[in-house]
């Protein structure tokens, strides 16, 4: 059992950055394969970053490629998702979320704990 909670979400003006956090519960944190997701009003949630449980390999959405960088720190269990350059497009609430299944992961049916969602709005 892993229990998740995002914070470091708020309201930035665009071209601005956000340090999203996610903090794991448990001891077996680098067994997970982790994923960011966001999901805007009336839209699917979709998977925009996923790293390995070692950290060694992610992936990236093309519509976040080059701005965001997700990392994770094993001894700490924690996750970040540093967001620069940030378009009103990117408005969503934010997901932290742990698969068991290995490799980088973008399908949410293949996510096993979630968080609860941190809300990051982008003015334009």
């Amino acid at each position: 059992q892993v229990q998740l909670v995002e914070s470091g979400g708020g309201l930035v003006q665009a071209g601005g950055s956000l340090r999203l956090s996610c903090a794991a519960s448990g001891r077996t944190f680098s067994s997970y394969a982790m994923g960011w997701f966001r999901q805007a009003p009336g839209k699917e949630r979709e998977c925009i970053a996923a790293i390995s449980g070692s950290g060694d390999s992610t992936h990236y959405a093309d519509s976040v490629k080059g701005r965001f960088t997700i990392s994770r720190d094993n001894a700490k269990n924690t996750m970040h998702l540093q967001m620069n350059s940030l378009k009103p497009e990117d408005t969503a609430v934010y997901y932290c979320a742990a698969t068991v299944l290995g490799g980088l992961l973008i399908s949410t049916r293949l996510y096993d704990y979630w968080g609860q969602g941190t809300q990051v709005t982008v003015s334009s």
